[in-house]
């Protein structure tokens, strides 16, 4: 009767013990995770350990006892099998499959990537994020000194808006106590275009987070509503209704136990609730922008580039190998995320061959063919323009500026606060310009790309028309400290304007004088070329400067 209680004792304590190991790593139930091996061999060991200790085996006792030779065994088996299962999964035996995970399409740049308005590039990086999300917090007095900004931060395209959302995490433990209840209040929200940073608070509170404990984690409510899903990293997010959310990418291995990492599934969990969905990685709904993580598919892209002829090749001679460059950004297109990364050789020259654009939600992966300065090198370009302030550059977002790819990228000061903005060009990165204000910089980089031949100045298409008539209509008017007379004729309701500067015989005539006057139509005005046979010579930068000036007015 005592042994078998010591062999219950036995048996309740490894089990004791496993439940308490597995409530606090959390291993998948699934042969393709390796914290579920790692939670066999510790099962084995601790079982080997309460047999030894019930037998009251000595060291010669323990060489010779068949039952703690049967189980020392199935530990090897179990190395044996978790050791031969990750080479057999590693790209070393597998790289053309390993190299296939990804579908590469060529993209053209200027159809794909649109030309943004100013109000709808994103100006902030994660760090700056941060640094408003934490100033938005500290003016909360009834919240900062129970709450604190988690440090999230997902980059999500909110109507069609580029918005990173992170949600508020308890203080401490303490405060986790007092505030369980209600749960957490609210999150953060911020415009990247526009800087506005709003704290949007919830009718009820957020219950299942990261910083929640027990079961109402959210990594624990999770792994028991799903004890067989390998997860990614998770990411936080809100619906069209503002309804906060964390997105559950599930792992898939193509590759043997443990290769050719992708997504299958994707668990959509209400952070109020805890209520949860599957889905098919297809099938996830369009307003989830972050399923493959960034990391994730930059690792899937270097394999795509690097194993075209063979892991050894990669290794050794690596011809035609490629790879990302050191960093990547995020640009919204089509009420998508995309990730952004330049392309370089492995050898680590200082230019890029192109650069690829990932979708985060799909997967599709487009290259573009653009030889350039890598990422780094446009940095330091930025950054030496304006060396005697020490600013310090972000890493580089790619826009489409007047059909050229560039470089748009944030100056800081020690602070972490955005101070000037530069564009450089991406296939002639000695173009660098700076700006105080977007519109500032995209001007000066305009004229940059003017003077340097890049961009040509459009021709004007307009037909020559000639009238004579009598003056209806005179007055004066002063541009820029020059005198302009503004001429309507009898039978036209348009509007002539002559520069006192470039024809002073102007003001010589008054309402009902015929006159006959040649021009082009204008937007504002009509761009007057002669009067009475007299041509009126303009300078080309005098004509840009009144038609700006007239489209001011």
């Amino acid at each position: 009767m005592k042994k078998v209680k010591m062999k219950l004792l036995a048996v309740v304590a490894i089990l004791l013990l496993a439940a308490g190991y597995y409530y606090v790593a959390l291993p998948a139930i699934n042969i393709h995770s390796t914290d579920f091996w790692i939670f066999l061999m510790i099962l084995i060991v601790i079982l080997a350990l309460v047999y030894v200790r019930k037998k009251r085996l000595n060291r010669y006792e323990m060489k010779e006892s068949k039952g703690l030779k049967a189980i020392l065994a199935l530990l090897v088996v179990v190395i044996a099998v978790y050791a031969i299962g990750s080479i057999l999964s590693s790209p070393i035996v597998n790289a053309k499959k390993y190299q296939k995970l990804l579908k590469v399409e060529e993209g053209e740049f200027t159809k794909d990537i649109e030309e943004l308005s100013f109000d709808q590039i994103p100006l902030l990086d994660r760090d700056s994020a941060t640094i408003l999300g934490n100033r938005k917090m500290g003016s909360m007095v009834d919240m900062v000194s129970q709450f604190e900004v988690d440090n999230l931060y997902s980059q999500i395209n909110f109507n069609n808006r580029p918005v990173r959302v992170s949600p508020l995490r308890y203080a401490n433990l303490i405060k986790w106590v007092t505030n369980m209840r209600s749960g957490i209040p609210a999150y953060i929200k911020i415009d990247m275009a526009t800087q506005n940073t709003e704290l949007v608070k919830l009718e009820k509170g957020m219950k299942y987070t990261t910083s929640d404990h027990f079961n109402r984690n959210i990594y624990r409510h999770l792994r028991f509503n799903y004890p067989t899903y390998i997860f990614d990293d998770i990411s936080f997010e809100i619906d069209e209704n503002n309804v906060p959310y964390w997105i559950c990418p599930v792992k898939k291995f193509n590759i043997g136990l443990f290769g050719g990492q992708t997504v299958g599934r994707v668990v959509l969990c209400n952070a109020i609730t805890g209520e949860t969905k599957d889905y098919k990685v297809e099938d996830v709904p369009e307003w989830v922008d972050r399923v493959y993580s960034a990391d994730l598919l930059v690792e899937l892209y270097n394999y795509y580039g690097s194993l075209k002829h063979g892991f050894l090749n990669s290794i050794l001679g690596q011809k035609d190998c490629l790879k990302s460059t050191t960093g990547y950004n995020f640009l919204a297109i089509d009420d998508d995320v995309w990730l952004y990364t330049g392309v370089t050789s492995v050898t680590g020259d200082q230019s890029n061959i192109g650069f690829v654009l990932m979708n985060q939600r799909t997967m599709e992966t487009k290259f573009y063919k653009i030889e350039g300065a890598t990422e780094d090198s446009a940095m330091s370009s930025a950054e030496g323009q304006v060396q005697n302030l020490k600013y310090h550059a972000t890493f580089p977002l790619l826009l489409n500026i007047s059909g050229e790819p560039t470089y748009f990228i944030a100056l800081k000061d020690d602070a972490g606060l955005v101070k000037k903005y530069a564009m450089v060009n991406v296939q002639k990165y000695q173009i660098v310009a700076i700006g105080n204000s977007v519109s500032e910089c995209e001007e000066a980089y305009s004229k940059l790309m003017y003077q340097s031949g890049i961009k040509a100045e459009e021709e004007d298409t307009r037909e020559i028309e000639k009238v004579t008539a009598k003056i209806s209509k005179i007055a004066q008017g002063v541009i820029d400290g020059n005198s302009h007379y503004y001429i309507m004729l009898e039978g036209r309701e348009d509007i002539f304007d002559v520069s006192v500067v470039d024809y002073i015989d102007i003001i010589r005539y008054n309402v009902g004088d015929e006159i006959t006057i040649e021009f082009k139509t204008g937007e504002e005005s009509n761009l007057v070329l002669s009067l009475n046979g007299t041509e009126i010579k303009m300078e080309k930068e005098d004509v840009q400067k009144e038609d700006e000036n007239l489209l001011e007015e």
